[in-house]
């Protein structure tokens, strides 16, 4: 009896030894691939960004980054879908400016838009562009203002949807010009550019990431930029505070998990970020899609979403934009 139990005690000393290691193996972040969802079309600023940020984290963190596309609800339906995922860090969300203009401009949400997630980083910042087809009368924005001012809900401007941020862009820009637009929504993508160069739809505020190609081959016109300063890849347009003083509009994109993800995997996800950001190929491709790199602390980023809910809210009561359903 003595020498079976001694081989028996022997062997659970052994296993014993290798359960840590086994443990930690198992449960090493990451081991298995990673979902990135984003909530707008497939060619969307969000979109681009998202393939741009993933491929470099799937570099990094030696596991698949898949980008999967939930569109609709000015992204809310994507927030909505890692807000209820598990907080493991295999569900991550590209949330954009909408995800804060929904806050505001939306009576009700099925997610807390700042409790509910785990905030990573920011990862870049841009501006839009107001532009119109090259056919269209208004040769810049002064004289597209008078037009609305002619005849008010004639001129039409499109967005990626209700409560996005192309959206609130189009009716500060009326709101601050006293003017007023019709706003005709899509569902991203390439839907809104293509209605304008059709001439479906008068006027585009949309990202670089979209409008830049189209600008360049002539079937747009830019007509202004929402920075307060010239933009380094389009500096021949205008700001619109050239026409309307004090108009500045800059949105971002930031990555999150749902609230609960633990502390070293958040960490672990936001320094990898950082590192992606500071690689001069993402930089560049980034400087291409008309955004800027644009780093930050979970921390930082979580107060910049409780802040802009803030700014948007004011913006949709001094313009008395109705909230939506």
């Amino acid at each position: 009896m003595t020498a079976p139990m001694s081989r028996r005690s022997a062997l659970l000393a052994a296993a014993a030894s290798l359960a840590p290691f086994t443990s930690w193996a198992q449960g090493a972040y990451p081991h298995r691939p990673i979902q990135l969802i984003h909530g707008f079309g497939a060619g969307g600023n969000a979109d681009v960004v998202a393939r741009l940020v993933g491929q470099k984290l799937q570099e990094s963190l030696k596991q698949p980054v898949v980008v999967e596309i939930k569109s609709g609800a000015g992204g809310s339906i994507a927030s909505n879908a890692v807000a209820k995922a598990a907080p493991d860090g295999y569900s991550l969300v590209m949330l954009t400016g909408a995800h804060t203009v929904s806050a505001a401009l939306r009576k009700s949400m099925p997610y807390d838009a700042v409790k509910d997630f785990a905030f990573l980083s920011t990862v870049s910042s841009f501006p839009f562009v107001v532009a119109v087809r090259a056919e269209h009368p208004a040769r810049d924005l002064a004289e597209l203002l008078a037009m609305a001012r002619k005849d008010a809900g004639r001129i039409s401007f499109t967005s990626v949807g209700v409560g996005s941020t192309q959206h609130m862009v189009g009716e500060l820009l009326g709101a601050t010009a006293q003017v007023k637009l019709l706003h005709i929504p899509y569902r991203g993508g390439g839907a809104p550019v293509q209605a304008v160069i059709a001439g479906d739809v008068d006027v585009l505020t949309d990202t670089l990431t979209v409008a830049a190609p189209h600008i360049k081959s002539g079937r747009l016109r830019a007509l202004a930029i929402t920075s307060a300063q010239a933009w380094p890849s389009m500096p021949g347009v205008a700001p619109v505070a050239s026409v309307l003083p004090g108009f500045e509009v800059r949105s971002w994109l930031g990555l999150a998990a749902p609230a609960g993800t633990p502390a070293e995997v958040v960490q672990k996800l936001a320094t990898e970020i950082h590192k992606a950001l500071k690689a001069p190929d993402l930089q560049q491709a980034l400087a291409n899609a008309g955004s800027a790199a644009a780093p930050s602390s979970p921390e930082q980023m979580r107060a910049m979403v409780s802040s802009e809910i803030a700014r948007w809210r004011d913006v949709i009561e001094q313009g008395g934009i109705p909230l939506q359903g």
